[in-house]
């Protein structure tokens, strides 16, 4: 694995691989992040190894490519890594579709001068793609592939599996806790907080190599001419383009724009995180939930598409601090702080980063028929806000209606006006934008319906676990019951506009994003 720099206690030396001196020889990939999904051998006269890239979209930190390495050396074949968009999944639209092409593109000038062929796939009509993969499969040793526990993929995965005659293996790159190494879902935040304190120390050593390709000796080389010779005249390409008059040719949702702000591609994670350490880190813990002063990573749309490791941010994140496990809590109860020894704004940080996000990939892994459905939430939950189903709402609104930001609540329509606007909400008044819709939707299950429908729309870092996480908690998961009885809530958690506006500071929130609104009233003061 690469030697981390935060590690002085580690056996080995921070070292920088390139191509002409590859880091020493790369420990393998664990195998509690390995899944074979097919029961086929390798077949090692094939041509080359083929990397099916899906969820771990990037070249670095990726414990898939660094798998695909693995069996590439070992057999001594070339490594073609296959990188596919389709243009008919859930919600396809111009601002997801240009986030992932500005990846694949950088995947194309990255790959380029190394002995690895790429293959990227941009689906030009829905369906054009069907049997692609089973193309240079039929040519693999054996095919590896990422292992991601939401949304169409791990269905994609054994779809595919129950099609090839070779070796298909998924791996894990969630989190820094493998999926596999909880066996359970966890009903609270504490909970799994505690886990994690129990059990992550023995997988902190255990990191994707930062550069798979250059570490650990040469690859045989790589080139087109490997590939079947129908490929592309099989299944042309739409071009490797984001700009809006490419998009326009693509049949997907033209409604949704491109967030120029946030460009797709590791590059541009990269600064992502380098600009939070630099510029935010320090006010996260005290100010992360000011939406006017917007101190948050921005990390989000990186981690969901895979263009940025938690493995990388972590990384990162201890170097800054000059952390050495030895600075671990020698036992952890599941409290919010002091377990990983680090500066107040770091812990604060990393609990967000690992326990809020890795608690629902966990729930996903552990739950994978009903993670998105009402049935999911937990007995309590489910039991008072059935018995508040038929209470009167103040106000009903309609899907179109929450869509378009037209609700009697400025500060609501200020949050859905930056998630359209952005693909995001600022963390704290994502949880209020929830809690309002449970409130104004005719029952809890339609509630759960619009916030999935407008959270995948919009959101740049939707349709991924710790989305789910986000959608659910408003309805109770991972929370407890909360005193007093409400109409409409029952027992779950109550928030409102009036006293979120008192806890923090709104009014050029509103005047920023609330679409054809001026703040009135209490947002004037704030």
């Amino acid at each position: 694995m690469t030697p981390l720099r935060w590690t002085v206690n580690r056996v080995r030396i921070p070292a920088v691989a390139t191509a002409s001196q590859p880091s020493e020889v790369a420990v393998p990939v664990p195998a509690l992040r390995l899944r074979d999904l097919t029961a086929q051998p390798v077949r090692p006269e094939r041509d080359y190894v083929l990397y099916w890239m899906t969820a771990f979209r990037r070249t670095g930190w990726n414990f898939s490519l660094q798998r695909a390495v693995e069996h590439a050396r070992a057999i001594g074949r070339p490594l073609v890594v296959f990188e596919a968009l389709r243009a008919g999944y859930p919600w396809a639209s111009d601002r997801l579709h240009a986030f992932v092409i500005e990846g694949m593109r950088e995947h194309a000038a990255r790959l380029a001068g190394t002995p690895v062929c790429y293959l990227p796939y941009l689906e030009p009509a829905p369906g054009d793609g069907r049997g692609l993969l089973e193309a240079p499969a039929g040519r693999a040793a054996v095919v590896v592939t990422d292992d991601f526990p939401a949304f169409f993929l791990r269905r994609m995965a054994a779809a595919a599996a129950a099609r090839l005659d070779v070796r298909l293996e998924a791996v894990d790159g969630n989190g820094l806790l493998p999926l596999r190494a909880s066996g359970r879902s966890f009903p609270t935040a504490f909970a799994f907080r505690a886990f994690v304190q129990k059990h992550l120390r023995e997988h902190l050593d255990q990191f994707p190599e930062a550069d798979p390709i250059g570490a650990g000796g040469p690859l045989a080389p790589a080139s087109p001419a490997l590939l079947p010779p129908h490929l592309a005249a099989r299944w042309p390409s739409a071009p490797l383009d984001p700009s809006p008059g490419a998009l326009a040719r693509l049949p997907i949702d033209h409604r949704v724009p491109v967030v120029a702000e946030t460009p797709g591609g590791a590059a541009a994670g990269a600064r992502a995180l380098a600009a939070f350490l630099d510029a935010k880190l320090a006010r996260y813990k005290d100010e992360r939930n000011q939406p006017e002063l917007d101190v948050a990573s921005g990390l989000s749309p990186y981690l969901h598409f895979g263009h940025v490791s938690v493995h990388q941010v972590f990384d990162a994140l201890m170097t800054r601090e000059g952390w050495t496990t030895r600075r671990l809590a020698p036992k952890g109860g599941g409290q919010r702080e002091g377990w990983w020894g680090v500066s107040p704004a770091a812990e604060s940080f990393l609990d967000e980063l690992i326990t809020w996000r890795e608690v629902g990939f966990h729930t996903c892994e552990h739950q994978p028929e009903d993670y998105d459905k009402y049935e999911s939430l937990p007995g309590w939950a489910r039991a008072t806000l059935d018995r508040h189903t038929d209470d009167p709402r103040p106000h009903v609104y309609s899907l179109a209606q929450f869509e378009r930001a037209e609700t009697h609540d400025a500060l609501w329509n200020a949050a859905q006006g930056q998630l359209v606007r952005e693909g995001r909400i600022h963390n704290y008044l994502r949880m209020l934008w929830g809690k309002k819709i449970l409130e104004w939707s005719a029952s809890p299950r339609e509630a759960l319906d619009v916030m999935i429908e407008l959270n995948n729309k919009y959101a740049l870092d939707g349709r991924d676990p710790n989305s789910y996480s986000g959608i659910f908690w408003v309805l109770g998961r991972y929370d407890r019951p909360w005193a007093p009885e409400r109409p409409i809530f029952g027992v779950v958690r109550y928030m409102s506009s009036e006293n979120t506006a008192r806890k923090v500071r709104v009014k050029e929130y509103v005047r920023r994003y609330a679409p054809q609104a001026r703040p009135i009233g209490l947002f004037d003061s704030r």
